[in-house]
C-alpha cells in the first residue's frame, strides 16, 4: 500500500529516498526548486547532470522525461530530474506534466526507492495553474503501480500550493 501525502515545506530537507528536480532540459541549474536544490546538493550535483548531458541525454533531457544521479549534501538518496511542460511556450498537453510524475516513479522504482518527495512541477515560473498541476499529479501517481514505492509525498512550497494538492488528494 502506497501512501500518498501533501505537506508545505522545503524539498532540500526531505529525508525521502528520493527527491524529484523541476529542472531544464539543460540541466544546469536554474532557478526556484531548481536552484534550491543545486545549492543545497552542492557542487557535485552540477557535475554529476553535465555527466548526463555528456552521455545519456547530450541533446537536454526531453520535457516529460527524467533520470536520476546521487544527492550529494542532500539528505536524500538520490535526485531524480524532470523536465516539465512551460505553458509560456505553448507547451500545454497535460499528458507532458503527467509523465513528469509517471516517469520519475518510474525512475525511483528502478532505483529501489521507498519514498519519493515531489514539487509542484511546471506551477512556478513555467506557468501552470496549482489546481491543475495537482489535479494531474494526484491522478498521475494515483494511477502509476509504483511498486516497492511505500510513500509519495508532494512537498509544497506556499499555503497557496499545499491548498492545491490537498484540495486534489480529497
Amino acid at each position: 500500500m502506497t501512501t500518498i501525502e501533501a505537506v508545505q515545506g522545503d524539498i532540500t530537507t526531505e529525508t525521502t529516498d528520493a527527491i524529484v528536480n523541476a529542472a531544464n532540459s539543460s540541466l544546469g541549474g536554474g532557478g526556484g526548486v531548481d536552484g534550491a536544490i543545486h545549492a543545497a546538493a552542492g557542487p557535485k550535483l552540477l557535475e554529476a547532470c553535465r555527466r548526463v548531458r555528456r552521455t545519456t541525454w547530450p541533446d537536454g533531457l526531453p520535457v516529460g522525461e527524467a533520470v536520476a544521479t546521487d544527492a550529494f549534501d542532500l539528505p536524500c538518496r538520490w535526485v531524480i530530474h524532470t523536465v516539465g511542460p512551460n505553458a509560456h511556450r505553448g507547451q500545454t498537453d497535460p499528458a507532458q506534466l503527467a509523465s513528469c510524475f509517471t516517469r520519475s516513479l518510474d525512475v525511483a522504482v528502478d532505483l529501489g526507492a521507498g519514498s519519493i518527495a515531489f514539487p509542484a512541477i511546471s506551477a512556478g515560473v513555467y506557468g501552470w495553474d496549482a489546481g491543475d498541476v495537482a489535479r494531474i499529479a494526484v491522478d498521475a501517481v494515483r494511477g502509476h503501480p509504483a511498486d516497492g514505492v511505500r510513500l509519495i509525498r508532494f512537498v509544497l512550497f506556499g499555503e497557496r500550493l499545499h491548498r492545491a494538492f490537498a484540495t486534489a488528494l480529497g
